[in-house]
């Protein structure tokens, strides 16, 4: 055994959970992203999906991502800066730009890929970035990837985020980073009071809509939107995994941006274009959403439900507002185990324990999708409350 095999063999907490029987990861589902899935040939009710607005197998979804495949074929061969740019890559950063108020968008191949090739390349040495320390790791990860010196502010903290900004000095670039909605706590950002603040110190801001995109805005354009500022947000990014039913990213900036991104960002140059079937997808799942926006009100008609559903229970969910709710349990094995015992009960939701979180913030994440019914809802809070009984996490 060489050395490096000889140091990674020492990382065994997976094996050691997966003994104890309480392994929550690379669980495999054998039918499409519904709100009910086959696993180990038994129905499952679905409530860990971040498919928000139920898409992932909308008749026109798949009509249109097979006629792209017959048009296009299966890929691009290339980056979108050489060889791998279609006409329907243009087509969808047009109606993307449109969509979120922008005069420009660019689609990555992966939403991960939108931040890190995005947030690493627009500030420079002597500029900051200063991010939510609940922000995606993506976000992280491009900070990482920067010169510019990374400030972190307290979670939707205006008055810790003001006091990083007097730290900067005056005339170098500030870059305000932040999810719109954020992907475990389901809390909406405090933009109106982030914009106030850019201006007093002369910002910018970003907005990662990744969560926010189908479910708040107009036609669920996202977080500007919802508070009537995409005047005032200078980068909106998304992904095409959640209620675009796809795989990809997007930026969405004014032109000069969008035009330093396309010749500057490594992850867009140096990546594969998005497939034809993924432009696709997004193409006609914006119509959709355009034209059937009960699927909207219908996600927070049952959001509401949930919630006031959990919090009679004394489930904590924390400040969720969201299709994201987050069931606190605030100890790792309960979390693990509360998993397991859910999905031998026919119920699937996802686990965030420490590191991702710190142990006495670690919980159950249950999302919604547009597709859910309350009765699906129902028999969920049922078992969930049956379960946490037994484990001693509520009364």
């Amino acid at each position: 055994m060489g050395l490096l095999q000889e140091k990674l063999s020492k990382f065994d907490l997976p094996q050691k959970i997966a003994e104890a029987g309480i392994y929550p990861y690379f669980r495999v589902i054998e039918s499409d992203q519904d709100t009910e899935v086959i696993m180990n040939g038994k129905k499952v009710l679905m409530f860990g999906s971040n498919s928000y607005l139920g898409l992932t197998n909308h008749p026109k979804i798949k009509e249109a991502a097979i006629a792209a495949i017959r048009k296009y074929g299966t890929g691009c061969a290339g980056s979108r800066f050489l060889n791998g740019t279609l006409d329907i890559h243009i087509e969808l950063e047009e109606k993307l730009a449109k969509f979120t108020g922008k005069d420009g968008a660019l689609c990555y191949s992966t939403g991960f890929q939108v931040n890190l090739g995005v947030v690493s390349v627009l500030t420079g040495r002597n500029d900051h970035l200063l991010l939510d320390e609940l922000n995606h790791a993506s976000i992280i990860e491009g900070s990482r990837l920067s010169f510019s010196k990374v400030l972190k502010f307290k979670h939707n903290d205006m008055k810790s985020l003001e006091g990083k900004l007097k730290h900067c000095e005056p005339e170098s670039l500030k870059l305000i980073v932040v999810d719109g909605i954020f992907s475990m706590e389901g809390d909406i950002v405090k933009l109106p009071e982030i914009v106030k603040l850019a201006e007093k110190y002369k910002a910018s801001i970003m907005v990662d809509d990744a969560h926010s995109l189908g479910v708040i805005g107009v036609n669920g354009s996202g977080t500007a939107s919802h508070f009537g500022l995409s005047d005032k947000v200078d980068l909106i990014m998304g992904t095409f995994s959640k209620s675009f039913a796809s795989l990809g990213g997007f930026i969405a900036a004014d032109k000069h941006t969008i035009n330093f991104i396309k010749h500057n960002s490594r992850s867009l140059i140096f990546s594969a274009s998005m497939t034809p079937s993924s432009a696709a997808t997004v193409l006609a799942a914006l119509e959709i959403m355009e034209s059937e926006p009960e699927r909207i009100s219908h996600l927070w008609d049952i959001t509401h439900y949930a919630l006031n559903g959990f919090k009679s229970l004394g489930f904590d969910t924390g400040k969720s507002e969201t299709p994201i709710i987050p069931l606190f349990i605030r100890d790792d094995i309960k979390a693990l185990t509360l998993t397991r015992m859910l999905l031998d009960d026919g119920i699937f939701v996802n686990p965030v324990v420490s590191p991702a979180v710190p142990k006495e913030d670690c919980l159950i994440r249950y999302s919604l999708m547009a597709t859910h019914t309350k009765e699906q809802i129902d028999i969920s809070i049922e078992k969930i409350a049956k379960a946490s009984r037994a484990l001693g996490i509520i009364r």
